[in-house]
């Protein structure tokens, strides 16, 4: 059960020693992390309490970036519009960093650092007005519900990005990126699903490296 597996992890941090818990891109675990990890394995004491417990991995970044200490070159995203896809779990059950609408900002914060054509879908679409992509609720892994996956909340997600005119759907969310790439399959999107790290890893400029 998730008490559970909050005591693993909080026994596996204890063992190694470390200083600071940070999640990555996945909405389940940042909406339970962020809920409810310190209710169910507090007090983190031990852990440097300079640093949000949890900590999700794009405040992580972010805060980098805002220190100047990761630097891009954004022409090497030149090439792609991209749009991002605020997922239900992260925009609805959680926050990020220490404002309101952290969830929303801070990605698109990110994104903007490293790729010049960034578009968001409709504004009644995006962020608290978000439309779930069709997977949401465990959905995403029923496959004798496909069709209903495609054509019902999808359909919608699909005419939202189809509207960008975007080459790259973004999303913090693994249940998300699956169903998104099947309804990028089902309706013949021209276009790929990432998540942020990825479009990071294209745009950063490592000192010293002669190559990607």
């Amino acid at each position: 059960n998730m008490r559970e597996l909050a005591l693993r992890i909080r026994k596996a941090a204890q063992d190694l020693g470390v200083k600071r818990i940070i999640f990555g891109e996945c909405g389940h675990a940042w909406r339970a992390a962020y809920s409810f990890l310190n209710t169910l394995a507090g007090p983190f004491d031990f852990l440097d309490q300079r640093y949000p417990i949890p900590q999700h991995i794009c405040e992580y970044t972010y805060d980098l970036i805002e220190k100047g200490e990761l630097t891009f070159d954004k022409s090497k995203n030149d090439h792609i519009r991209l749009t991002f896809h605020d997922s239900c779990n992260v925009a609805r059950g959680s926050r990020m960093g220490d404002k309101p609408g952290g969830q929303f900002e801070i990605p698109r914060a990110i994104l903007r650092a490293v790729c010049n054509h960034y578009f968001d879908m409709p504004e009644d679409t995006i962020k608290e007005a978000t439309l779930c992509c069709g997977g949401g609720g465990g959905l995403v892994s029923v496959d004798e519900i496909y069709d209903f996956r495609m054509n019902i909340g999808g359909k919608l997600k699909a005419d939202q990005i189809r509207e960008t005119g975007a080459e790259i759907v973004v999303s913090p969310c693994a249940n998300c990126k699956k169903q998104l790439k099947e309804l990028v399959e089902f309706y013949k999107l021209p276009c790929k699903v990432m998540g942020l790290h990825d479009l990071i890893l294209k745009a950063i400029e490592i000192p010293g490296a002669k190559s990607a």
